[in-house]
């Protein structure tokens, strides 16, 4: 793509899609064309027919160009989510104009449940996808050849890339400008936005803190308490099945059953969790944080921090870091 060239970016809408991820798209496409990128980005909002569309909020916006009328070459097409989604992926009209243009553009994406569409479409067939963590189970049932994983904030699998809902349509959208633009376009991005220097697109969506309310089984809720507030202790299976009075086994099942995870798994993410925490909010050197989250040293935290966030601690602490 040479520099007199602009990007052209195809925003999918429909009735009862999500305000906020419209937006989060197409005002950091602006944002990043004011800090002068180059080639721009051109986008349109598409809708059937170019009718305007009813947002969940009420809202009501006017399209830019009809979908049906749409042609290539794009840069991106991208498909947000919303209340409106499974309306949406049953529209034969809506759902096979999408197929059409992804076999005319760089990149493909999907915010929240706009997974649906490119999923009805084909177009996640064989590949992992993500999508909002609440409609994740939905969709591994209804598209069973598309290996769903609720976890990641977005992800892609060759050019096609899915994310989380809502304001996970921001970190797509800030991950597109840095694949396009630089890492240095991003963070003055990010910066002017007043948000986040760029989540990693495999932080997880909910945080283990805060994702689900405390479990109802008494001996769940009081172990899990119990880690939560002694991370730097023995939390080894065993110890924490004398802790809660029955066998390893047991405390495995009943973890599995009321938290999705085993003990040992649990473990494991809070203390990343509170590790991560700590390298945004602090100044603590890496081995002090190590210590205090119960790692046995500050490479040990390395290695963890690697699997989960894909990222080293120090990368961590730089790039989500307040100073």
């Amino acid at each position: 793509m040479t520099a007199g060239t602009r990007r052209h970016v195809v925003v999918v809408a429909y009735d009862d899609a999500e305000l906020v991820e419209i937006a989060c798209v197409t005002t950091t496409l602006d944002a990043a064309n004011r800090l002068g990128a180059s080639p721009p980005y051109d986008t349109r909002l598409v809708t059937l027919g170019g009718r305007p569309v009813r947002c969940s909020s009420g809202l009501v916006l006017a399209a830019q160009a009809a979908l049906e009328r749409t042609r290539g070459p794009l840069d991106t097409l991208l498909v947000v989510g919303g209340q409106g989604h499974t309306a949406a992926a049953q529209d034969t009209s809506l759902v096979g104009h999408v197929r059409r243009l992804a076999g005319l553009g760089r990149r493909v994406a999907s915010v929240c449940t706009g997974a649906s569409v490119l999923a009805q479409a084909g177009l996640l067939d064989g590949r992992r996808a993500t999508t909002h963590w609440a409609f994740a189970e939905e969709m591994a049932r209804r598209y069973p050849a598309v290996h769903v994983d609720p976890a990641p904030l977005h992800l892609r699998d060759e050019h096609i890339c899915t994310s989380a809902g809502v304001t996970g349509a921001l970190d797509l959208t800030l991950a597109f400008v840095e694949e396009d633009h630089g890492p240095a376009m991003a963070r003055s991005l990010a910066r002017q936005m007043v948000t986040y220097l760029q989540r990693p697109g495999n932080q997880a969506q909910i945080s283990s803190f805060v994702g689900a309310s405390a479990p109802e089984h008494r001996i769940v809720r009081r172990t899990v308490e119990h880690i939560t507030a002694h991370l730097d202790g023995d939390l080894g299976t065993t110890a924490l099945a004398e802790l809660a009075g029955v066998s390893g086994r047991h405390l495995a099942r009943l973890f599995l059953g009321h938290v999705g995870r085993t003990p040992a798994q649990f473990v494991r993410l809070a203390r990343t969790e509170a590790a991560a925490q700590l390298l945004v909010s602090t100044a603590l050197p890496l081995a002090s944080i190590a210590r205090r989250c119960g790692f046995s040293s500050a490479e040990t935290m390395r290695q963890v921090f690697l699997d989960h966030y894909g990222t080293t601690p120090s990368q961590h602490r730089t790039t989500h870091g307040s100073a």
